[in-house]
C-alpha cells in the first residue's frame, strides 16, 4: 500500500499515475480527496489532526508526504512541525517508511550548485521552518526509529502545474492571453526547473530501491538551466509570440504585495531569483541511470497539454 498524503497536487498526481502504471496499490488522502488515474481508495483526512493522520496511514507500506500549504510564514511555523510530528508518530505506529517531498529553502542563498551535502544556513522565515522540520526527521532517522528520505525539487513546471509553477502562470499563462510575460528578479542568472512528470517518477524510483532510505535525494534536474532571458525566448518561440516581458523586482513585489498576502510573502525569497539557482541532481542521475527531460522537451510537453 502506498499512501499519497497531501493528494491533489500536481507531483502527487504525477506520482500516483506512476504509481499505477506500475501496478501499485495507492491511497490517496487529503481534506477533500480527488479520483485519479482509476484510484478508489480516498481518504478525507486533516494531517494537522495526530488521529486523522494515523488513520490515514493505517495499512500503509510507503507514505509519500506531498502536503502544501497556503503561501504564509506565520501558517507555517505553526502547521508545518504538527504536521511532521504526526506524520512521523503515525508510520512509526504503522512499521511505515516515509519519503518527504522538500524543496530548497532550507539551504539559503547557496554560492554554487546545491547538492545533497549543502549544509543548511536559511536565510528566510520559510526557509527556517522547513529547515527544522527536515532536520527533525532526520535527526529520528539517525536514532533509527524510522526509515525515512527526503526527496528535494528545485522549482518545478510541467503539465498541469498552473497553481503552483512560475514558468506556467508567469509565462505560459500570460502568453497565452496575449499578455507580457513576467520574471521574478533577475533575467540574466541561471535558475534550475524540474519537470513535474521528472520528479513524480523519481519520487516512485525511490520508493522501490531499498539502498535509497535513509539519505537526501535531489530529484531528476536538467542542468545547466537557462536564465530567464532563455526561458523566455525557448517558451515564446514554442508558441509563436514574441518575447515580451517584465521584470519584478522588490520594489513592485512590495507594491503588489499590498493587495495580495502570496506575492508579499515571495518578497523575502527574492534572493532565489537574484543569484544564480543551480541544482544539482547527478547524484540520482547516476544512481538510478536517468536522464532528466532536457527544457526545450519539457516545455513542449507543458504546451501539449495545456
Amino acid at each position: 500500500m502506498y499512501t499519497i498524503l497531501g493528494a491533489g497536487g500536481v507531483i502527487a498526481n504525477e506520482l500516483a499515475k506512476e504509481l499505477v502504471k506500475n501496478g501499485k496499490q495507492v491511497r490517496l488522502v487529503s481534506r477533500s480527496p480527488q479520483s485519479i488515474a482509476g484510484i478508489t481508495d480516498l481518504v478525507a483526512a486533516d494531517i494537522t489532526d495526530a488521529a486523522q493522520t494515523r488513520r490515514a496511514v493505517a495499512g500503509a507500506t510507503v507514505v509519500f508526504l506531498t502536503a502544501g500549504l497556503k503561501y504564509d510564514h506565520k501558517l507555517w511555523g505553526v502547521t508545518w512541525p504538527r504536521i511532521m510530528t504526526n506524520v512521523i508518530d503515525a508510520c512509526k505506529a504503522e512499521g511505515a517508511k516515509l519519503i518527504f517531498f522538500d524543496n530548497v529553502y532550507p539551504y539559503g542563498l547557496v554560492n554554487g550548485p546545491m547538492t545533497e551535502t549543502t549544509p543548511y544556513n536559511p536565510i528566510s522565515k520559510k526557509g527556517k521552518i522547513r529547515a527544522a522540520i527536515a532536520t527533525q526527521l532526520m535527526d529520528e532517522v539517525k536514532a533509527g526509529r524510522i526509515t525515512a528520505t527526503i526527496a528535494r525539487a528545485a522549482d518545478f513546471y510541467g503539465p498541469g502545474a498552473d497553481k503552483t509553477g512560475f514558468l506556467n502562470l508567469l509565462i505560459i499563462d500570460k502568453f497565452k492571453k496575449k499578455s507580457s510575460a513576467m520574471w521574478l528578479g533577475k533575467d540574466n542568472v541561471t535558475h534550475s526547473y524540474t519537470f513535474t512528470p521528472d520528479a513524480g517518477k523519481g519520487l516512485y524510483l525511490l520508493s522501490q530501491d531499498d539502498s535509497s532510505w535513509n539519505q537526501v535525494w535531489h530529484l531528476p534536474t536538467t542542468n545547466p538551466a537557462p536564465d530567464g532571458k532563455g526561458y523566455m525566448e525557448m517558451i515564446a518561440r514554442q508558441m509563436g509570440v514574441k518575447p515580451k516581458y517584465m521584470k519584478l523586482n522588490s520594489f513592485l513585489i512590495a507594491i503588489s504585495g499590498l493587495f495580495d498576502s502570496t506575492i508579499r510573502e515571495l518578497r523575502e525569497m527574492l534572493y532565489q531569483s537574484n543569484y544564480p539557482y543551480i541544482f544539482d541532481s547527478s547524484k540520482f542521475e547516476k544512481h538510478f541511470k536517468v536522464k532528466p527531460t532536457s527544457y526545450e522537451e519539457g516545455v513542449r510537453l507543458t504546451l501539449q497539454y495545456e
